[in-house]
């Protein structure tokens, strides 16, 4: 298996060398910046500027994150940081599923540390030159339990630095047990054991508050954006007082989340988690002393007890005072959204055509004669020009949730959201409009990520458009731009969702009958 990941390993670095274009790479004193923690030095790849591995915070475990010590000696920020301890990577020989396009599969010899991972990289086309550009904050998905900052090719910011002269950041912050356990119940020194991972993520952009002028970037026009749990992640700090101020806009997409987890149940499994690992159910309880390992495996005897652990963002009155959209949470009313999903989002193959006979007796037998029929109809009247295999393989659970979430946040009456539906698929494989396939067109990385989009005519044609939406909206706010039609923000008179494809387009309520049988997955 070693053998396999090295071989792996060497022909994602071949592909990644043969499909970008050569660039000069220099370093020296040109390319330091004088942090407010200290001295570190990246490397000018062509117009951009690249800071990889730049620490944010520092954390003990199960405590809060703290700013990170000061120091004097220069420090060299030229590779990625190490990412938070995480179960296996998906693996795409192993899976049958749209993902196969290399999650966390480019990278399968990245490190992982769980002191060391609390790092952020950097894009910009200058430094110290006392302009302020705009700044996107990418949070990588993942659910709460896995990824990184570079677990896909395409999340290399430096393309998007380049064509929208903007300062691109992402980040690694803490996941799974160690990000989204709830030891609050245990009290004393645990009071604040709650939400690391978003604690981490609010520390981040703390840095960018306090850094990122330096960097050519302007503190005050920070958007922050992600993608699945990315998105998740996003929605939830638009709820968290300690973020307030921090950005200005807010991009979620394939994640919108309306609810957390409830303490009633969280709490629970923190006392429950100290007893199954021998400790005290109070301050005294010493988590230090136990790896990793044991401690999901501790996690997984629970489970066989009937004990399941959340490990996700939890309503715990403080740090995150109320669900993030149930109703929309005052500490983002101020702040533009752009909200969206893709068609289909998880389906295995969709390469399979298939009569308008077969497609109904395939959601019949799924369904049920009745309520299969009455998808069938609402189907029908969202999407008239459909083929017959789509109607097996529409997403409703990610809409739904999109949904719901502008609903919210139009009736709070404060900052627009804007709602889009990703229906462009690619000509060259099975993969449809699937869950992240708008990533690499938004953040203009398409050749990055070949085996995802075809790297057609098409694709980089699209490309271009869609990243022009994205960069519209991380300036001003707003969408809008050149070759798309109006886009309206979302209400609930008009219902606007628009559609991108090859031919955009705004529709209006278009799926209501669609979302009534709809459930949203990300509640």
């Amino acid at each position: 298996m070693k053998k396999r990941n090295k071989l792996l390993f060497a022909l994602a670095l071949l592909s990644f060398a043969i499909n970008v274009k050569a660039q000069p790479i220099t370093a020296g004193p040109h390319t330091r910046v004088e942090t407010v923690y200290g001295p570190i030095e990246g490397y000018q790849d062509g117009a951009i500027y690249t800071f990889k591995g730049i620490r944010y915070a520092k954390a003990e475990r199960f405590m809060p994150p703290q700013a990170p010590d000061k120091f004097t000696t220069l420090r060299q920020c030229k590779l990625y940081g190490p990412k938070a301890p995480q179960g296996q990577n998906f693996r795409w020989n192993e899976r049958g599923s749209q993902t196969d396009y290399n999650f966390g599969n480019q990278f399968v010899l990245e490190p992982m540390d769980e002191q060391g991972c609390l790092v952020l990289n950097v894009w910009t086309p200058a430094i110290n030159d006392n302009q302020r550009r705009p700044v996107f904050v990418w949070i990588h998905g993942g659910g709460y339990a896995g990824g990184s900052g570079h677990d896909l090719p395409c999340y290399e910011g430096r393309a998007l630095a380049e064509v929208g002269n903007i300062v691109v950041v992402n980040l690694n912050h803490r996941l799974n047990v160690l990000g989204y356990s709830d030891l609050t119940a245990l009290g004393g020194k645990y009071s604040q054991s709650v939400n690391l991972g978003q604690q981490d993520i609010v520390k981040a952009l703390e840095w960018v508050r306090d850094n990122i002028e330096r960097f050519g970037g302007d503190p005050n026009q920070v958007t922050i954006g992600g993608q699945s749990g990315g998105g998740g992640k996003v929605s939830t700090i638009l709820a968290m007082p300690s973020a307030k101020g921090l950005f200005k806009r807010a991009i979620i997409q394939s994640g919108s989340t309306t609810r957390q987890a409830l303490p009633e149940q969280t709490r629970k499994f923190g006392i429950a988690f100290a007893e199954e690992l021998g400790e005290p159910a109070n301050e005294n309880a010493d988590f230090s002393k136990y790896t990793y390992e044991q401690l999901n495996e501790a996690i997984g005897r629970l489970a066989k007890k009937g004990i399941r652990s959340p490990q996700s963002p939890v309503v715990d009155g403080k740090i995150l005072p109320q669900h993030p959209f149930e109703p929309a949470s005052p500490v983002s009313k101020d702040v533009p959204m752009l909200i969206g999903t893709d068609f289909n989002e998880f389906t295995f193959d969709i390469s399979k055509n298939m009569t308008w006979q077969e497609a109904e007796e395939a959601v019949k037998k799924r369904m049920g004669n009745e309520k299969g029929q009455l998808f069938i109809d609402a189907f029908h009247k969202a999407y008239p020009k459909a083929e017959p295999k789509e109607l097996t393989y529409i997403d409703t659970g990610f809409r739904a949730g999109a949904v719901q979430q502008a609903k919210a946040k139009s009736q709070q009456g404060g900052a627009p959201a804007y709602l889009y539906l990703f229906t462009w698929k690619p000509e060259s494989n099975a993969l449809g409009a699937s869950h992240g396939m708008e990533l690499p067109f938004m953040l203009h990385n398409v050749s990055l990520q070949r085996e995802m989009t075809g790297a057609s005519e098409k694709a980089y044609k699209f490309e271009k458009l869609i990243s022009s939406i994205w960069l519209a909206f991380i300036k001003t706010g707003n969408p809008n731009v050149d070759g798309l039609p109006k886009w309206e923000p979302y209400n609930e008179k008009t219902g606007v969702t628009m559609i991108l494809d090859n031919t955009c387009q705004p529709l209006q309520h278009h799926d209501d009958d669609l979302m009534k049988m709809s459930h949203n997955i990300w509640r």
